[in-house]
């Protein structure tokens, strides 16, 4: 399991005072505002960063970190994820996961147990999100994510279960 989980990514610089523009990949935009630290991952390390505060512009955060006052300071922290360990992540309702936590996991058909694949990603795409199965023959398959479809998600197995719709094995790549 990681350990490390992506909040973030650092898309450009704001004003001249140290400013970063932050894209959010976590389902709460304001869940910033709990957040006193973040690990930033560039090319070659891992540091941790102070939040001095926060701000909102659409669907993107402004951040000001306390170690940075110049633009100059944080332009190279341009694509760089920002993240959070486990302890500092939002606690999980029942039935919910982290996307990284399903990634690899054995998809199973709920009629037979055979495996049908494994988790390759999870895409967003708004209205839900799509798990996206590479067979053993390396075929593709994409399978939406709902309760038809998805039956069970069990982090700790490392297991989906899925139920097939008739004609979705039809449409693998």
């Amino acid at each position: 399991m990681e350990q490390l989980l992506r909040v973030g990514v650092i898309t450009t610089t704001h004003g001249i005072r140290g400013e970063v523009k932050v894209f959010p990949t976590t389902d709460d935009i304001h869940r910033f505002d709990d957040l006193e630290e973040v690990i930033l991952q560039n090319k070659k390390e891992q540091l941790t960063l102070h939040i001095e505060h926060v701000k909102y512009f659409k669907n993107i955060v402004i951040v000001k970190f306390k170690e940075y006052n110049n633009i100059n300071d944080v332009e190279m922290f341009r694509k760089c994820d920002l993240l959070v360990t486990r302890e500092h992540a939002v606690p999980l309702e029942e039935g919910e996961y982290f996307i990284c936590d399903v990634i690899g996991a054995k998809v199973i058909n709920e009629e037979d147990g055979s495996v049908i694949g494994t988790v390759k990603e999870i895409l967003e795409t708004g209205a839900n999100n799509v798990f996206q199965i590479e067979t053993e023959e390396g075929k593709e398959l994409l399978f939406p994510s709902i309760p038809e479809c998805i039956k069970k998600v069990d982090v700790e197995k490392g297991e989906v279960t899925a139920h097939i719709m008739p004609g979705l094995l039809d449409l693998a790549k």
